[in-house]
């Protein structure tokens, strides 16, 4: 392959080239490859983590928004040619790719775009069943921690709720062109067995939403919002922060909320 100063990082688009080739190796094995016929790697930049996803008994699709990019994988991934999509993730439909067809996500991520990877995936979990990749440590962290953690809030909940979150390893800047001024870390999310909810899914985004938006005060005057009543305030539930509150604690208190509001 050729050498890595081919395409040149792109500040604006995040880009930080991984050039190690055990760890790129690593995140692609982190995979279970189980549920799924399909991979789509976000970012692949010149493709240092998708020589080893071609190597694997599935059918890798990239999508990169980097024309730059884009044109080295065309000419250094031949058999990959018509599975490239010069797109942006967040903005483009998937089942123009997919056909509705569940598939796994992996990826090295642009840190200025990760966030918004993960509620993209959450807005699609009936089709991913497993998603791979390297955030920034601290948002890595920050999905699969747990109530009481003072990292804990809106996207450990959302993506719990669905999936079970495993953080796996840290990757050191060093191992970047150019290296990025954090650490990064690379989490694995498998979609659980039962990934809806016994309460209304929209309400439950809102509740957990907005109890974290005021993340100091307790959950009786951070939810004022839903016009909650005299009686359900005076539930035990209602005086702790939300910070406090596992997954199941906030599937309760969406239920509690909703028979309140009927």
């Amino acid at each position: 392959m050729a050498n890595q100063n081919q395409v040149k990082a792109k500040k604006h688009l995040g880009q930080h080239f991984l050039k190690d080739e055990n760890i790129a190796k690593k995140i692609a094995d982190s995979l279970t490859l189980k549920g799924y016929k399909d991979v789509l790697e976000i970012g692949p930049g010149m493709g240092v983590l998708t020589k080893y996803l071609l190597k694997k008994d599935i059918t890798t699709h990239v999508i990169e928004i980097d024309t730059e990019s884009v044109e080295y994988l065309k000419n250094h991934y031949i058999n990959l040619a018509d599975r490239i999509y010069e797109r942006d993730f967040l903005k483009y439909d998937l089942n123009e790719i997919f056909k509705n067809k569940p598939f796994a996500i992996i990826g090295n991520f642009p840190y200025n775009i990760s966030s918004q990877i993960v509620f993209k995936t959450l807005e699609m979990r009936d089709q991913i069943p497993e998603f791979s990749g390297m955030f920034q440590k601290e948002v890595a962290q920050r999905i699969c921690s747990n109530e009481g953690s003072k990292v804990y809030g809106i996207l450990s909940v959302l993506t719990q709720a669905f999936y079970d979150a495993e953080y796996l390893f840290t990757v050191p800047p060093t191992v970047f062109n150019p290296p990025p001024k954090v650490d990064s870390g690379v989490l694995l999310l498998r979609r659980k067995d039962n990934y809806h909810l016994p309460c209304d899914e929209k309400l439950f985004f809102r509740v957990v939403k907005t109890g974290f938006q005021q993340r100091r005060k307790t959950l009786r005057n951070s939810l004022k919002i839903f016009n909650l009543s005299d009686n359900l305030k005076a539930n035990a539930i209602f005086g702790q922060r939300p910070e406090q509150l596992g997954v199941s604690e906030f599937i309760e208190l969406t239920t509690l909320i909703e028979n309140d509001n009927n």
